[in-house]
């Protein structure tokens, strides 16, 4: 990290005021080259946290107008020099003060880099670098309220305490290990048992709350399916509030999949509205219902519409057992007509049934306290310590393994050895979820689907 990296840290759109930002050891002299205060003062004058006017220069060409905020190592963001100048947000002008940085020393930062190096400057540890895009991100206040909480080392430290646990029993069984002649007491096995019983517990909670915090933090790609005519498209409609769908009174109508993002109560639902699901002869169709089956399997919620007016046929039979063990939800459509549906030939299929009548916008309470419930967010704890990322719940599944092999070694009575090496297995998985024994590869993978400029 010995260069200087610089990138615009706003948004690539016109703006009141657009921030180019400068990181690294030589960041305070490349500025200085650039940009000249009115009192003349240099900026590396100045102590940290320091504001001053001046102009962007260009050689003798002035560019545009200028704060320039200096930060100074290691009270920065990435723990090194840093120069913000917030210019006018202007596209070609901010393009331009980029430019003129570059050319006096500095190179592009990559996507992250800057949350990078803080990472490796200590400033962060992984899993509060992975909630800045999480907040970034966030869609609502619970999803920003969790993804800030995270940032704030809420499961940093939830990790850091199950840790404790592991690292105080592999160094009191080494130690016991390798000098058997010293007076060292022996390890309780029972209270050993019970510490590692208890941290399992808390990992494990850790790891049931995962979908419901992707739910909250990330959205839910959500299909909504059924066969022909049972008003899909209309219920698409009526979740987003315009109309998004074509809704006629010919079977068949929606042959693609279409797909809006939208708010339900505390969730977002990255919906999709599918083919009708029948047997079809038409060839145009006939792709139009296997992609609606494919994003049916992909997605992590569906929204399974049936006719209130119509009995169960075998193409619905077909539609519920695609359905069984996924997040489901049956929702009777067409309540405003005759109700023949019955619903105790449904219940083994779906977790949850709401009553709608789509048309005339009436069920949508039901069907959002039905959402919530099915993704288990209605009583979610934003401020509880969370796994925010796959890898994070990578790296917590296979503790949990680990801990459940010492668990099965003391119980077992097998040797200290056999439980120190299990031990040492959750150890490993706990260290590479907090970045402090991980490799560059891991690194990087994080990184990378961060913003330029972040």
């Amino acid at each position: 990290m010995q260069d200087t990296i610089a990138a615009i840290a706003t948004p690539n759109a016109v703006g009141g005021i657009g921030i180019v930002r400068i990181s690294g050891s030589r960041a305070i002299e490349i500025a200085d080259r650039v940009f000249k205060s009115k009192n003349n003062l240099l900026l590396s004058e100045l102590e940290g946290y320091r504001a001053v006017y001046g102009m962007i220069m260009d050689k003798q060409l002035a560019v545009d107008e200028a704060i320039a905020l200096v930060f100074k190592a290691p009270k920065s963001y990435t723990g090194e020099n840093v120069v913000e100048f917030s210019c006018h947000g202007g596209l070609f002008v901010m393009q331009r003060v980029l430019r003129v940085v570059l050319e006096n020393g500095a190179r592009s930062a990559l996507p992250g880099e800057f949350t990078k190096r803080a990472f490796l400057n200590g400033r962060l540890d992984l899993t509060e670098a992975e909630s800045v895009m999480n907040i970034i991100s966030a869609h609502g206040e619970q999803a920003s309220m969790a993804a800030l909480n995270a940032l704030d080392g809420a499961l940093s430290k939830k990790i850091n305490k199950i840790l404790d646990v592991f690292l105080s029993a592999a160094a009191h069984m080494s130690v016991w290990v390798d000098y058997p002649d010293e007076d060292i007491e022996e390890l309780d096995f029972s209270s050993l048992l019970i510490d590692y019983k208890n941290a399992r517990n808390e990992l494990e909670k850790l790891l049931l709350e995962f979908d419901a915090g992707q739910a909250i933090t990330q959205g839910v790609e959500t299909a909504i399916v059924g066969r022909p005519n049972v008003g899909k498209s209309t219920l698409m409609n009526m979740l987003i509030g315009t109309k998004r769908s074509i809704v006629t009174s010919y079977a068949g109508t929606t042959r693609d999949i279409i797909e809006e993002t939208v708010r339900i109560g505390n969730v977002v639902l990255r919906l999709a509205d599918t083919a009708g699901i029948r047997n079809s002869d038409d060839p145009v169709e006939s792709i139009g219902i296997e992609m609606a089956k494919e994003k049916l399997n992909r997605s992590g919620l569906v929204i399974c519409v049936f006719d209130a007016s119509e009995k169960l046929n075998n193409e619905d039979y077909k539609l519920l057992e695609l359905c069984r063990n996924k997040k489901s939800i049956a929702v009777i459509n067409k309540t405003d007509l005759p109700i023949v549906f019955d619903e105790q030939e449904i219940k083994n299929y779906v977790g949850h049934i709401v009553y709608i009548s789509a048309v005339n916008l009436q069920g949508y309470d039901d069907l959002k306290n039905a959402i919530e419930n099915t993704l288990g967010t209605q009583e979610f704890d934003t401020s509880a310590a969370m796994l925010a990322t796959e890898r994070q719940r990578d790296c917590c599944k296979r503790a949990i393994e680990c801990v459940d092999e010492a668990i099965f070694a003391i119980e077992s009575g097998l040797t200290m050895d056999a439980i120190n090496v299990s031990t040492d297995g959750a150890i490993e998985s706990l260290l590479e979820m907090t970045g402090k024994k991980v490799s560059d590869a891991v690194v990087d993978k994080v990184f990378e689907r961060f913003c330029v400029g972040k």
